[in-house]
């Protein structure tokens, strides 16, 4: 059996145990590909992916949210949303507000700096993504979201 790709990049001189594990392990690779590319694009602008993904949220949210539905709609689970609030706040491009009715709850509005910010990343962010996968057809692209979203779909095991 011929080698594949990922057996020569990674320098694996036998083949995969299984179809599965040599499908995980691109994918983990194109993952850590992926996520250190678009490390450093963020870091440019003093930003994580975490803390830009909390502001894409309230973005496009339109107005203040708890800052737990934050935690439930980010991209990377995050285990500690009360510390990049914090992180966000410090930088000014967040505020928090307790409820009046339930002291609980904390809630969680973008700034005018942090929108502006925003508004600077969207086209190079764009452009960004190109790169890393604009080489692939609408088709593809279509293909691989599919077959993402179906890999996470684990619920009956």
């Amino acid at each position: 059996m011929a080698s594949s790709k990922l057996q020569h990049e990674i320098k694996k001189r036998t083949p995969f145990r299984s179809a599965e594990q040599e499908a995980y392990l691109n994918l983990m690779r194109t993952s850590d590909l992926l996520h250190n590319r678009m490390g450093r694009f963020f870091r440019e602008y003093g930003l994580t992916a975490s803390q830009y993904n909390v502001l894409r949220i309230l973005r496009g949210e339109g107005q203040p949210m708890p800052s737990l539905e934050i935690a439930e709609r980010m991209i990377q689970v995050v285990p500690a949303i009360t510390g990049l609030i914090d992180r966000l706040e410090k930088l000014g491009l967040v505020e928090r507000r307790r409820c009046e009715q339930d002291r609980r709850v904390v809630y969680v509005e973008i700034t005018s700096p942090a929108k502006k910010l925003l508004a600077r990343i969207d086209k190079p962010l764009e452009k960004m993504h190109k790169q890393l996968l604009g080489h692939l057809s609408r088709s593809d692209l279509k293909q691989l979201s599919s077959l993402l979203e179906k890999a996470r779909d684990t619920e009956g095991e």
